[in-house]
């Protein structure tokens, strides 16, 4: 017999919406004794009936790496009341990659807090990630934060939602289609398995657009993107953009782009790339600098971040989550997709200052 519900008081107060995703919003929140801030994720419990694993197996891939790499982002705490399920994460206030990117007065190939020093940071946040057996399958430039508006925050690898523990023997286990439809790799779409290099062709995807501001298998349509990544179909064009990349920065993008997982480099290797290992940095001139120094890639990467391009992405990544929540087992009727938007107001509403928070976890054991 479960043990019964036991109310405590809430320790923390919710305050702005700071943002929303497919099932859950984020609040920032307060606690009260510390005065500490938190960035919250809010999920109703209605949306996760029959789905309780997809919370259980974040928590345990949270709890895995909380506090392991400065650059991971920490699972403080997580509280449950009698609709909704909260997860405490570090407030990351510095906004995403690409925004503190644009906001530059300029960016260059081999700087340490430019193109090639930001992939070398979270290659290595990769690494350590991989080597808790865990692989994210979500990687994107939306899910790299800083941690403060500071320009030498450190940038951190969020939302593991649809991350997995895993074991060696049983990487090629999971042949489900999830992610974001740009960034996943040739096997997650053939369904043949995969494992920790799909997060390797992600960040091969990412030092793409780090470098050009726009994906190697950007498509008019998902449907001709995915046949574009099956077939490992792109280029290093146009030309103009390209001019000003270093071929060692090109090399380094075509060897995570390998189509066969089993010969994809490990991030371990790709740390050891040339790119990102050799003392001297990698760059082109710039024909117009008085000292030879590098070429600014940032007039061109702010010339293809327009509006149609974010507007694209997003649209395609909720076409890839609601496939994702097809294959979750949602409703065949569809009625729980329709009633999301309901659901997720329900728990922007709720003012945890005034509800005693059931601490039973009965959906949710909680284990020390």
């Amino acid at each position: 017999m479960p043990n019964a519900p036991v109310t405590v008081p809430c320790q923390y107060r919710t305050g702005k919406t700071l943002g929303s995703g497919t099932y859950a919003i984020v609040k920032e929140a307060v606690h009260i004794k510390t005065g500490k801030y938190y960035a919250c994720k809010v999920i109703n419990k209605k949306l996760m009936e029959g789905r309780e694993f997809m919370v259980r197996n974040e928590i345990a891939v949270l709890k895995r790496v909380s506090s392991g790499h400065k650059n991971i982002v920490t699972l403080h705490d997580y509280f449950e009341t009698s609709n909704n399920l909260y997860l405490c994460f570090d407030l990351c206030t510095g906004g995403e990659l690409f925004d503190r990117i644009c906001a530059k007065g300029n960016y260059h190939e081999p700087h340490v807090d430019d193109a090639a020093g930001l992939v070398r940071t979270i290659m290595k946040a990769v690494q350590y990630i991989h080597e808790c057996n865990i692989v994210h399958r979500d990687l994107k430039p939306e899910n790299l934060l800083f941690r403060t508006p500071s320009e030498d925050a450190d940038i951190m690898i969020a939302d593991f939602g649809l991350s997995r523990v895993m074991e060696e023997e049983r990487f090629h286990l999971l042949t489900e289609i999830c992610g974001t439809p740009g960034y996943m790799a040739p096997e997650i779409f053939k369904k043949t398995g995969h494992g920790r290099p799909v997060d390797i062709w992600a960040m091969g995807v990412i030092t793409y657009f780090l470098l050009a501001g726009y994906t190697p298998f950007d498509r008019e349509n998902q449907q001709q993107e995915m046949e574009a990544i099956i077939a490992g179909d792109y280029k290093f064009e146009p030309e103009e953009y390209w001019a000003n990349v270093s071929d060692t920065a090109r090399d380094f993008v075509s060897a995570c782009l390998t189509i066969d997982p089993t010969q994809r480099p490990t991030a371990t290797e790709m740390l050891q790339h040339r790119w990102l290992s050799d003392e001297k940095p990698h760059f082109v001139p710039d024909p117009d600098s008085p000292t030879g120094g590098p070429t600014d890639l940032l007039p061109h990467i702010q010339k293809r971040l327009d509006a149609k391009t974010r507007f694209r992405r997003a649209v395609w990544g909720i076409t890839a989550m609601k496939r994702m929540s097809t294959l979750a087992s949602l409703s065949p009727t569809g009625e729980l997709e329709a009633n999301i938007a309901k659901y997720k107001e329900e728990s922007e509403k709720e003012d945890v200052d005034e509800v005693r928070s059931p601490m039973f976890f009965t959906l949710f054991p909680r284990t020390t």
